[in-house]
């Protein structure tokens, strides 16, 4: 550099020299020539090019300046511009960095994950995290289970639904043992469905299954609800209730969520995250969605694939079906008949009478009941499925058997009734919600989707008269069809004789039928003279 110097003093300095500086040293031809500029400013500078001076006024990131940032979502050159314009304000003025130092500072005093914090929230900074991964363990030790609203639209009953995916997953083998699809919002319905399908082993859920001895959730309140709680309860597992916000603690499951988007939704039709040319995203008008029956079975079919074929990376060449296969864990098994038995809602004791069981204003009969007035027994159902309810003796708990609902509404009948909630939603407002909430019952297989809500014909017929009465009575209009008129011997004022309907003069003698408005609205009556006429 000191070369260079004595070059440019006597003035043989050129750009060639220069460009051989730079090459040498490794860096731009700009910055060789910025270095001499600072030479020729300091000597010492010669001595150690390109250091900076390491000053008590350097600039330095505040807790004013973190603030800033997260005003203006790490906006650095809007932080810029609200510190020029603060340090102009001051008396005297001030000096504000520049925009090149603000940047430096920035790189030099924050992490990437603050910088990211201040810029997208909590969310964003933990993508910069650090996570310890949980030691793999052995089948059926923990479980996790999650909720996810696939990101594609499915055909249900005519309209474009986006169907939720429930499913449970082994974190030791990755393996996926339960599963339920529903095209509405789930409930506790779905994850019973789900963890009957994970417990169960044979086929078609086969081989996977057994119980678990931890299931991790994520405060859902479908996941700790009282019927779900007393049914893992009832089957001896741990239910270990992870804070709010803190993904990577289940992170199999997440994981799942991630990988079943990229590896099939994304290929499917009526996928909502597509990009789409133009400004507005859009769905292609000529799109033909898939039915939820065809999306179930694509689904389940993934499904086996991925148990079956696919190499996670934890487990180093391995499917999960040969990782669990290979693991030599004890499984424990419960019979078909009594995990659906502990995975219903008790609703308490009843007394069977000759009309059958009382269950939230309803009758539930069954064959089993001839003969059995009088008994104490215990109802167990499955959340929304009016339609049928178990039950057992309330001093022995043996099964009797189901019982469906008596004088249960046919399937035209609950049609009129959507039919007529649909229209009155339209014109209630407040209702809306409640008609977007539609049940649906998950499903482990293949089928149609089946709308819960079960009504009696009573119910629905009930219903049809108030919503045909209301929609009538909203819609008269009185002068429509004016009344007949009155008869031609009553005086009537020509206010109201103008609304009704005129009627032929009577032959003979005339009679006024009409007269002017009294005053104040008042009919004055007639005066009868002594000859008997009134006037």
């Amino acid at each position: 550099m000191r070369r260079l110097l004595a070059l440019r003093a006597g003035k043989g300095l050129t750009a060639g020299h220069v460009r051989v500086a730079a090459g040498a040293l490794g860096v731009s031809e700009r910055t060789v020539w910025r270095w001499l500029a600072a030479a020729g400013r300091d000597e010492a500078a010669a001595d150690e090019p390109g250091a900076r001076a390491q000053t008590g006024t350097r600039f330095t990131i505040t807790p004013e300046v973190r603030g800033l940032l997260a005003l203006w979502k790490g906006n650095v050159r809007a932080v810029h511009r609200e510190l020029v314009l603060r340090a102009a304000r001051e008396s005297p003025p001030a000096n504000a960095p520049s925009l090149t130092t603000l940047h430096r500072a920035i790189r030099r005093d924050l992490t990437p994950g603050e910088r990211a914090g201040l810029a997208g929230g909590e969310r964003a900074a933990r993508k910069h995290d650090v996570f310890l991964a949980r030691p793999r363990g052995w089948r059926n030790q923990v479980w996790e289970t999650d909720h996810l609203q696939v990101p594609v639209l499915v055909e249900v009953e005519g309209r474009a639904r986006r169907p939720w995916i429930t499913w449970f997953t082994d974190c030791a083998t990755n393996a996926i043992t339960g599963v339920a699809i529903t095209p509405g919002h789930p409930s506790r319905e779905s994850v019973l469905s789900a963890l009957r399908s994970a417990v169960l082993r044979e086929e078609p859920y086969g081989p996977f299954g057994g119980l678990p001895e931890k299931v991790r959730v994520d405060r859902g309140k479908d996941f700790l609800s009282r019927t779900v709680t007393a049914a893992f309860d009832l089957l001896d597992v741990t239910v270990e209730d992870l804070p709010a916000y803190t993904p990577h603690l289940k992170g199999t499951v997440e994981g799942l969520n991630r990988a079943v988007e990229s590896m099939f939704l994304a290929a499917l039709p009526g996928y909502v995250r597509q990009p789409r040319p133009g400004k507005r995203p859009s769905r292609p008008k000529d799109e033909v969605l898939l039915g939820f029956e065809e999306f179930t079975a694509r689904l389940l079919a993934w499904t086996s694939w991925w148990n079956t074929q696919h190499q996670p990376a934890p487990l180093r060449g391995r499917t999960p079906r040969e990782a669990w296969q290979d693991d030599p864990t004890p499984l424990r098994d419960v019979p078909a008949a009594d995990l659906w038995t502990f995975t219903l809602e008790d609703a308490g004791t009843r007394t069977l009478t000759t009309r059958g069981i009382r269950f939230k204003k309803r009758d539930y009969v069954g064959a089993w009941m001839t003969g059995q007035a009088g008994i104490q027994v215990r109802i167990r159902f499955m959340p929304h499925h009016d339609h049928r309810i178990e039950v057992y003796h309330a001093a022995t708990g043996r099964y009797l058997g189901p019982a469906d609902l008596a004088d249960q509404a046919s399937d035209e009948q609950v049609r009129a009734v959507r039919r007529a909630r649909t229209a009155r939603s339209r014109r209630l407002k407040k209702e809306l919600e409640a008609v977007q909430r539609e049940r649906y019952a998950a499903v482990n297989q293949p089928a149609a989707p089946q709308l819960l809500g079960a009504l009696t014909t009573a119910q629905a017929e009930a219903e049809l008269a108030e919503t045909a009465g209301t929609g009538l009575s909203q819609l008269a209009m009185p002068d429509v069809i004016p009344p007949t008129a009155p008869p031609a011997d009553w005086r009537t004022p020509a206010s109201l004789a103008a609304l009704t309907t005129p009627t032929p003069r009577p032959s003979g003698r005339d009679v006024t039928a009409t007269a002017p408005d009294p005053p104040h609205g008042r009919v004055t009556p007639p005066t009868i003279d002594k000859d008997g006429d009134a006037s």
